[in-house]
């Protein structure tokens, strides 16, 4: 009996990915850094004030339009317009700020010298390059949960569904992810952070800007070079591997996987007629979308990591 007075009972096990969270260094002095500092919040008050800004003139717009040709005014029109709206400005908006986070991660580490007596510590390149990542993605990801209320305008004028919330939140968590880990891939590989930055913003120009207008003027000249005498099999052909180039673009699938939900009324697969009239299976765009982020995100990491052990070396 007086044995086992004054022995504390042994801690509950945290779950194995919290722990590996809380037990990363980098993670903690990543966003304790970063959290207690003004530029957080500044930029998160920048980021919100942009969006509501936004809102309120494609209301204002919308609302106009609606008076000045003399229709009878649409609020379920209005809210999916202000949903797209909030949705394409956010995406815009992830597009640079989420490699800002991460272009400087490596490289501000050489610039600062600071790089080799965090090297001396028994952190593996591979958790190195994960808190770096993490760090500055667990914040993108409270930008885009501080955004919710916002698109959850929509829902006041109806025409949005719980669906394409959570899926544009999908979209747009991709995207960071993405462009988070290219920063810290060109971060490991260049020594100066303004480089790093450079290749990172124009990689993410490209994929979010130059990669529709390239996919579009393609289409636009095959359109007036075959003149629609296109053999079914060409055009299925074309059909999978335009459909394929549109959904490595975030606001392309965006538009498409709302376009499949709101006429083919799925989150799967649905069937495309040709202009011969057969019928092929096709898949919404999300699906592919994402499948294709989260490989070119784990290529990144692995390039990542094989950098920063190229540089212990």
């Amino acid at each position: 009996m007086s044995a086992d007075v004054g022995v504390t009972p042994p801690a509950p096990a945290r779950p194995r990915l919290l722990h590996g969270l809380t037990d990363n260094p980098v993670i903690l002095k990543e966003l304790r850094g970063r959290m207690r500092g003004a530029r957080a919040f500044v930029v998160m008050t920048i980021y919100l004030l942009l969006l509501g800004a936004f809102t309120a003139l494609v209301y204002v717009a919308v609302a106009e339009s609606t008076l000045t040709v003399g229709a009878q005014v649409n609020v379920g029109e209005i809210g999916r317009t202000l949903f797209t709206g909030v949705v394409g400005i956010e995406m815009m908006l992830v597009a640079f700020i989420a490699p800002a986070f991460t272009a400087g991660a490596i490289s501000g580490e050489r610039e600062h010298q600071t790089y080799d007596l965090l090297r001396t510590t028994l952190l593996a390149p591979s958790r190195l390059v994960l808190g770096k990542l993490l760090s500055a993605l667990l914040y993108v990801l409270l930008l885009l949960l501080a955004a919710i209320p916002l698109q959850s305008i929509a829902f006041f004028f109806g025409g949005v569904a719980e669906t394409e919330v959570i899926l544009a939140f999908l979209i747009l968590f991709m995207t960071a992810l993405l462009f988070c880990t290219m920063g810290i891939y060109f971060s490991s590989r260049t020594k100066r952070t303004m480089s790093a930055s450079v290749l990172t913003y124009s990689v993410a120009s490209f994929i979010t800007f130059g990669l529709p207008l390239i996919l579009g003027s393609i289409v636009l000249v095959l359109g007036i070079t075959s003149g629609g005498a296109v053999p079914s099999s060409s055009e299925a052909l074309l059909v999978y591997l335009f459909g394929f180039l549109l959904c490595t673009n975030p606001a392309v699938t965006a538009v498409l996987t709302q376009y499949v939900l709101l006429n083919e009324h799925t989150l799967g697969f649905f069937s495309y007629t040709l202009s011969g009239g057969e019928t092929i299976p096709l898949i919404s765009p999300w699906i592919p979308f994402v499948l294709i982020y989260a490989g070119l995100t784990v290529l990144f990491f692995v390039l990542s990591v094989r950098r920063v052990r190229m540089i212990e070396n």
